[in-house]
């Protein structure tokens, strides 16, 4: 029994290793995926040349499209070269007849433009990546950006809950966050980043920057920490490499609060008195422009009841109207959105904006009452 059982499980495991060769790219898992395309194309061959009207030679165009999305660049070119060779051969012996020579060679027109397209978009491909394998990479570093942006679990009496849309529905953005709560539980630090363009083309940046950001957060001072990701910036050979950030650290002990902000639009902070959001008075230049920006801090604390809001520029700004406007709109609206508690806040107030041509982001950390 054990020997039956034995090849089953042989024959899983070298399977496996031959899907692992190929989604890692080697040689060895290309060129395996180049002999099956192969020979499925020589199946194709013989049925069409035995029988031609049941198998036209147009179907040699499905391993193309097949080697187009599972195949560098190479093997690629050899299995294109080996078809169009089986279809020429194909057709030399099959076409007699006038009208049916010229469906045929309408046949082979149709294999030859598909051939073209295949190696087309494949030369264009310049991260070596394979079709679905490079999307499942770009898709698995966006899930750790967004992972990283997850607040940890908080002491009891706080609660956050944050919202992130790209523009257009895209899965990448430019604006992300990190937070970090330190070994004591009891400090926390969340950093709110807005980088330079919109959904895909800003999402690269995002990327790297959150990186760069997610490995020094919690290990230097707000200001020391905004002046590393500054000298960053103006490494990177960025077309508008600039980003807007805002760092707030809180005591959850007590409820004391540093805000940081770079260029960031300012945050708001939930007056329980006056149920109203209050501007608060932190501010700075943005990161990436000049080499010694500088940076006003507040301080504060929030009491019980109370709650402070970060949202990034697509919140505030539209054609119709500029920050300024856009905050003082949203002071009320937001006012609005908390009148029930502060649960579900965040997405009630990004449901709000209209339109989806900018990255949105807004993050409300909230005390409950004693």
């Amino acid at each position: 029994m054990s020997g039956l059982g034995g090849a089953p499980r042989s024959v899983i495991a070298f399977l496996e290793d031959r899907l692992v060769a190929w989604r890692t790219g080697t040689r060895e898992g290309q060129w395996l995926i180049l002999s099956l395309l192969v020979a499925v194309s020589v199946v194709m061959f013989a049925l069409a040349f035995f029988s031609p009207v049941t198998l036209p030679v147009s179907v040699f165009a499905i391993p193309l499209v097949v080697g187009g999305l599972t195949m560098h660049m190479r093997p690629l070119v050899w299995l294109v070269a080996g078809d169009i060779l089986l279809v020429a051969v194909s057709l030399a012996f099959t076409s007699h007849a006038t009208s049916w020579a010229y469906q045929q060679s309408i046949n082979l027109t149709v294999v030859v433009i598909v051939a073209v397209i295949v190696l087309v978009v494949a030369s264009g491909n310049r991260s070596g990546l394979l079709g679905r394998l490079g999307e499942s990479m770009l898709m698995e570093l966006n899930e750790r950006l967004r992972v990283q942006g997850q607040v940890p679990p908080l002491p009891a009496g706080w609660s956050v809950e944050s919202v992130l849309r790209s523009a257009g529905g895209a899965k990448f953005s430019g604006d992300f966050c990190i937070a970090h709560l330190y070994e004591d539980g009891a400090t926390l630090e969340i950093v709110l980043v807005d980088v330079s363009g919109k959904g895909v083309g800003a999402g690269t940046k995002s990327l790297q920057f959150s990186g760069a950001l997610g490995g020094l957060i919690g290990t230097m001072a707000p200001v020391e920490l905004f002046d590393a990701s500054n000298e960053f910036l103006l490494r990177q050979d960025w077309v508008f490499s600039f980003a807007t950030a805002v760092n707030v650290r809180v005591d959850l002990r007590t409820g004391a609060f540093l805000i940081t902000s770079a260029g960031h639009p300012p945050v708001l902070r939930w007056n329980r008195v006056w149920s109203t959001w209050d501007l608060d008075s932190a501010h700075g230049m943005a990161l990436g422009i000049v080499k010694d920006p500088q940076f006003r801090q507040s301080k504060g604390t929030i009491g019980p009841g109370e709650a402070l809001m970060l949202y990034t520029d697509g919140v505030v700004e539209s054609r119709e109207h500029d920050v300024d406007a856009g905050v003082e709109f949203l002071r009320t609206s937001a006012a609005r959105s908390v009148r029930d508690g502060f649960e579900g806040a965040a997405s009630r107030i990004v449901d709000s904006i209209e339109g989806d041509d900018d990255d949105r982001a807004v993050l409300i950390l909230s005390r409950e009452r004693a």
